[in-house]
C-alpha cells in the first residue's frame, strides 16, 4: 500500500494509492497514513484531502493475508483503526474526503472521521459483512443509526445492500453528491477556498460539533459554549481582520489558526 501526499495552496493531499486491491488497508497501510497526518500537522497546512486513487475511496480492511483462525480483529480495530480514526476527527485543519466507488468498513470510518464528505453520485456506500460472517465497524453502526434509524441501520446490515452516493446524501449521510467527473476538483476548489479563511474559527465550530455529537448536549449548554468561543475569538488576528476588511468594504487576508 503506498499512501501519496502533496501540498499546495496551503492544502495537504492524501492519497490511498493501491488501486488495485480498491485501497484495502493492511496494518502497514493505516500506520503509513497516520504518518501522513502526522507529517501535514506539522506542516502546517490550513485543509486536508483525502481520497483514494482509482475505482474505490477504500473498500476496508484488506483481509487477503487474513486467517480466521489466528486474526486478531479486536488488535487491527482497537489498536489501530480506531487511534487513527480519533488522529483524523481532531486533526487541527479542516479534512475533506472524496468518496468514489466502494466506500466501506474502514473506508466508511475514514469518511465518517473527515469534517466535510463530498460524494460521488456513483460511488457505494454500506456494509458488506453479512457474507463474511462479521459485522460492520469503524463506527457504522453509529453512523447509520445517527443518520437513518434503527430499522434503515439493520436493513443494510442484515441484507448488504449499498446505497449510490446519491441515496446516501439524499438521506443525511453525508455532505453533498457531486457527478464523479467533477467530485474531485468540486473538493479541491472548496478545500483551497476554505484553507484561505479564518481557520482558527473553523476549527472553533468543529470542536462545537463535536461537542453536540460525543457529549449530546442541550440547546442552552451549547449556546453557552458558543458565546465563551465567540469572546476568545475576539483577540484573535482574524477576527480583527475580518471586522475591518468588512467596514473598509474590501477582502479579508485571513492567517489562519497558527
Amino acid at each position: 500500500m503506498v499512501v501519496d501526499f502533496a501540498g499546495q495552496d496551503g492544502v495537504a493531499e492524501i492519497v490511498l494509492n493501491d488501486p488495485a486491491k480498491l485501497n484495502a488497508l493492511d496494518e502497514h497501510a493505516l500506520a503509513d497514513l497516520g504518518a501522513a497526518f502526522d507529517r501535514a500537522e506539522a506542516e502546517g497546512v490550513r485543509a486536508v484531502i483525502l481520497r483514494g486513487e482509482g475505482r474505490a475511496f477504500c473498500a476496508g480492511r484488506d483481509i487477503s493475508n487474513v486467517t480466521p483462525a489466528t486474526d486478531d480483529a479486536v488488535a487491527y480495530l482497537d489498536g489501530l483503526v480506531t487511534p487513527l480514526l480519533h488522529r483524523i476527527d481532531d486533526f487541527p485543519a479542516p479534512t475533506f474526503a472524496v468518496a468514489t466507488g466502494a466506500c466501506l468498513g474502514v473506508g466508511l470510518g475514514l469518511l465518517n472521521a473527515c469534517d466535510v464528505v463530498y460524494v460521488a453520485d456513483t460511488a457505494k456506500i454500506g456494509s458488506p459483512f453479512a457474507g463474511l460472517g462479521a459485522t460492520l465497524d469503524s463506527g457504522g453502526h453509529a453512523l447509520f443509526f445517527e443518520r437513518l434509524g434503527a430499522h434503515r441501520t439493520l436493513d443494510l446490515i442484515y441484507t448488504a445492500e449499498l446505497m449510490s452516493g446519491t441515496e446516501a446524501v439524499a438521506l443525511g449521510l453525508f455532505s453533498r453528491v457531486v457527478p464523479e467527473a467533477d467530485v474531485l476538483e468540486f473538493t479541491r476548489e472548496r478545500a483551497r477556498r476554505v484553507a484561505q479563511g479564518a481557520t482558527g474559527a473553523f476549527l472553533a465550530s468543529k470542536k462545537l460539533v463535536h461537542q453536540l455529537r460525543d457529549d449530546r448536549v442541550g440547546l442552552w449548554q451549547s449556546m453557552s459554549a458558543e458565546n465563551v468561543v465567540q469572546g476568545e475569538l475576539c483577540s484573535s488576528a482574524d477576527y480583527a481582520e475580518g471586522f475591518a476588511a468588512f467596514q473598509e468594504k474590501r477582502r479579508p487576508t485571513f492567517g489562519g489558526a497558527r
